[in-house]
């Protein structure tokens, strides 16, 4: 997939108009299944079936797929499908639903495969949520519209791809040293770096 750089300087993003078909279909699974696992956590775990696991990808070869929608928590879900309806609705839109939905399981099965190949030996890490993917689709936001920009904390305005570089670096160096950290810094970096490989093909 081919990328072009665009030039509307005086923009700023989170403008979405509306909810495009696949990012309906992406946070409604998202939310039924993060509903159903709540409920059902006392009795079982769905993250023991759709995480991804070193020890349980074979036989449950789902996996890859389907840790991208577990999360663990009301703040890990609400983040990621804030992103997801911020910047996929318009990628969506220009790229069109099948193209989209492509790109987010290309980006989303790759970086967790990433995360497989480092936690190979490590039979009880499970790997839950869609950061790779929601990575992979803020990388693919900077690259098309660098020169928009987006306000942190809804006070600031910082150009976009200022933004998705510092997102990167800061994805990078905590990879580093996260060994006993809940989140999963090496998704997010692997998440960018399947996005733009896929993208410069």
């Amino acid at each position: 997939m081919r990328y072009q750089f665009q030039s509307d300087r005086g923009n700023i993003a989170f403008k979405p108009q509306y909810f495009t078909d696949a990012i309906k279909v992406l946070i409604t699974l998202n939310v039924l299944l993060f509903f159903f696992r709540y409920v059902g956590l006392s009795e079982f775990d769905l993250a023991k079936i759709f995480g991804l696991s070193p020890g349980d990808v074979w036989p449950l070869i789902w996996q890859p797929i389907t840790y991208m929608f577990i999360h663990g928590d009301f703040f890990h879900i609400f983040m990621n499908m804030f992103v997801l309806w911020m910047f996929g609705s318009e990628m969506e839109s220009i790229w069109g639903r099948r193209e989209f939905l492509k790109y987010y399981f290309i980006t989303g099965t790759g970086s967790g495969l990433v995360w497989l190949t480092f936690n190979a030996g490590n039979s009880y890490a499970v790997l839950i949520g869609a950061s790779g993917a929601i990575y992979g689709i803020l990388l693919a936001y900077g690259l098309m519209f660098p020169n928009r920009k987006v306000l942190i904390y809804f006070l600031f305005p910082v150009k976009v791809k200022y933004f998705v570089l510092f997102l990167g670096v800061m994805a990078f160096i905590s990879s580093l040293g996260a060994s006993g950290s809940n989140i999963s810094h090496l998704t997010h970096l692997s998440g960018m770096a399947v996005s733009y490989t896929h993208l410069t093909l």
